[in-house]
């Protein structure tokens, strides 16, 4: 029978109860836990693993999939030091740190410290003290953000190489070879998903500032005439890549640099933000980066790093339009959006209304009790229908607790094996989002639940 759920959460999300979430149900864990952990590193467990795996399939779904004027790449994680020199990260690479002379000994970003100091109605441009314990900081010194290791079987000069802290570099320095073989000519992108690394001084909020985290970035080569008109355009695009995949419209801004934010070489960078439980922060940057990339690697490399347009007998050096997407930051917030913790009948149920086709698992299968044949039918059927989506047989605890489990994990549906299931053939298909129970039969279920998969799906938060 159905029922309807309360319309309204009974609380705002706190980034607490979504860490708590993450390691009840195995979405995220911190890393190195048994040893005391290391700062800001996290493991993904099993449906942490899944839902991060969808959140890049579907960003590569809207690269790819949707478009014909994007091709992939996956460069390698350790490239040539000339690569940084290049790109300026070697000199300009770089955060003011300060440390605290006082008791705690903490080393804080001076810039941080002063835009917090603003937000409180300080005098930003005042003496600094140490947040933690009130002690004096010492002046500020740069510190470059990149990991340095070293390749070869001896540590020394000629040997020290960086672990990348974008994969941007990664697809200007293969621009030559993917325009070789792509049959493409600008306006067209060169995307790539992979890690990248940056020892930040004051990471934090869970996954969403790390010093080991993933990127989902595009490079975009057009024009330099074209390259205004499709900087407008990826913002829009980008925008509506989260609200289709349940983004409330309301919780997502987009924020556009004031001229003293951007970097030298941009003419124009757009955040994409999100509403938080920390508040207003970036989910994804739009940059319109120019040719500085392609120039610095042609001057440096010795490489001419251009484009010779046949028809009109011109030879130009592209500009750069460049979404560049967190997924880590991307899963906290279909996370965060999802979240919602409602009354039903008098008790409280907890629910990730994630987006069907980011949900970790699609369909589980519940025997209703194991007893007279209902969990070997019940395996019968997931061992069918694990077979075109997603699915999971649960068999532990009572019904209810298997269906409020589901729920806490975002599982969009459910499937009930009872006895009337040994009788006719049929099962109870439950719905996450409406709480609808109908009965449908066996026969042509996997259709019924990809029809499902494939179908519209909006919010019932926007509802």
């Amino acid at each position: 029978m159905a029922t309807t759920p309360q319309e309204e959460p009974l609380t705002e999300v706190t980034m607490e109860e979504i860490v708590a979430l993450c390691k009840r149900r195995g979405f995220v864990f911190p890393s190195s836990e048994i040893y005391g952990g290391l700062g800001s590193t996290y493991d993904y467990g099993h449906y942490g693993v899944l839902l991060k795996t969808n959140v890049k399939n579907e960003w590569w779904r809207s690269m790819l999939q949707e478009r014909e004027d994007i091709v992939a790449l996956d460069s390698a994680i350790l490239q040539s030091p000339k690569v940084w020199e290049a790109s300026g990260h070697l000199a300009g690479f770089t955060d003011p740190l300060v440390q605290c002379l006082g008791k705690c000994k903490r080393r804080w970003r001076e810039d941080h410290l002063r835009e917090a100091v603003a937000e409180e109605g300080g005098d930003p441009d005042a003496e600094l003290k140490c947040p933690e314990c009130g002690g004096d900081l010492s002046e500020p010194r740069n510190f470059n953000l990149m990991f340095e290791t070293h390749v070869g079987p001896v540590a020394g000069e000629g040997s020290e190489v960086y672990l990348r802290p974008e994969t941007a570099q990664g697809i200007f320095i293969n621009f030559k070879n993917v325009l070789g073989f792509a049959r493409k000519k600008p306006p067209f992108g060169i995307a790539q998903v992979g890690k990248s690394f940056r020892n930040e001084i004051t990471p934090g909020n869970f996954i969403f500032r790390t010093r080991e985290f993933e990127q989902m970035e595009m490079e975009f080569f057009v024009p330099p005439d074209q390259a205004e008109q499709w900087y407008r355009e990826w913002i829009e695009i980008r925008e509506r890549w989260y609200t289709d995949l349940g983004i409330r419209p309301d919780h997502l801004r987009v924020r556009p640099h004031e001229q003293d934010e951007l970097s030298h070489y941009s003419s124009g960078t757009s955040d994409v933000e999100y509403l938080f439980p920390i508040g207003w922060s970036e989910l994804e940057g739009i940059a319109n980066r120019g040719n500085f990339d392609l120039t610095q690697h042609a001057k440096f490399s010795g490489e001419k790093l251009e484009y010779f347009d046949q028809a009109t007998k011109e030879r130009y050096v592209p500009h750069v339009i460049e979404p560049a997407a967190g997924a880590d930051r991307a899963t906290l917030a279909f996370l965060v959006d999802s979240y919602e913790v409602e009354e039903v009948e008098g008790r409280r149920r907890t629910v990730l209304r994630l987006h069907p086709r980011l949900a970790p698992m699609k369909v589980a299968v519940l025997p209703l009790v194991s007893k007279e044949g209902l969990p070997e039918k019940a395996r019968e059927i997931y061992q069918d229908l694990r077979k075109r989506l997603p699915a999971e047989f649960d068999e532990g605890g009572s019904i209810g607790k298997r269906y409020r489990r589901q729920d806490e994990i975002g599982t969009p549906w459910g499937i009930t094996v009872d006895f009337d299931t040994m009788q006719d053939d049929t099962v109870t298909l439950r719905d996450r989002d409406s709480l609808e129970q109908i009965r449908v039969p066996i026969e042509g279920l996997g259709d019924e639940l990809v029809r499902r998969l494939e179908a519209p799906w909006t919010s019932p938060k926007l509802a």
